[in-house]
């Protein structure tokens, strides 16, 4: 037993507590408004007790999602922080300790993220190891009116060999020297 409370943990959060911190830290997508069939699964990162980032997780929207159905992969829809410096520990934890766990417990084997081309540069997920499995375009955007906008779409696979292997199956071919 420790005398001394956790200077850093992750915790299972609720939706309340999810959408409060979405909307007061400025995330882009808002709330999390989807329907909950099949999860969703919402965690934090705590600091000295503090919620200082979080994720949200939930069963993919469409059947397939860049090859992968929804008994394949789980979608991580939301990564936000008190500050945008603490999003990457988070993602971090949440693939290292959160994403086995949800894996072990449904059958996944991948987690896939959209990002939208428009407003993020997918750095977030590019330095995290994620591979750029395609690209996909909205219809229409009903956050923001008009017309949709190109999303990147990112995977993490729990297998590195098939990580690999899909990294080589879809890489861009090298052009012959002239």
């Amino acid at each position: 037993m420790s005398l001394v409370p956790p200077i850093q943990h992750i915790d299972v959060i609720d939706l309340d507590q999810l959408n409060r911190c979405l909307v007061a830290w400025g995330h882009k997508m808002g709330p999390w408004t989807r329907p909950a069939f099949g999860g969703p699964w919402f965690h934090g990162m705590f600091h000295h007790g503090e919620l200082v980032a979080l994720t949200a997780a939930g069963t993919l929207i469409r059947e397939r999602c860049a090859g992968l159905t929804r008994d394949d992969a789980v979608e991580l829809g939301r990564v936000c922080a008190v500050r945008p410096d603490l999003c990457r520990p988070m993602l971090r934890l949440w693939r290292e300790m959160v994403f086995p766990d949800l894996c072990r417990s449904r059958g996944w084997r991948w987690a896939v993220s959209y990002q939208d081309e428009a407003l993020h540069s997918g750095n977030l997920y590019r330095f995290d190891g994620w591979l750029l499995l395609g690209r996909s375009s909205s219809g229409s955007d009903q956050r923001r009116g008009g017309k949709g906008q190109s999303k990147s779409i990112w995977g993490w696979c729990l297998d590195r060999n098939e990580m690999a292997a899909r990294k080589t199956a879809f890489a861009m071919p090298r052009r012959e020297a002239a």
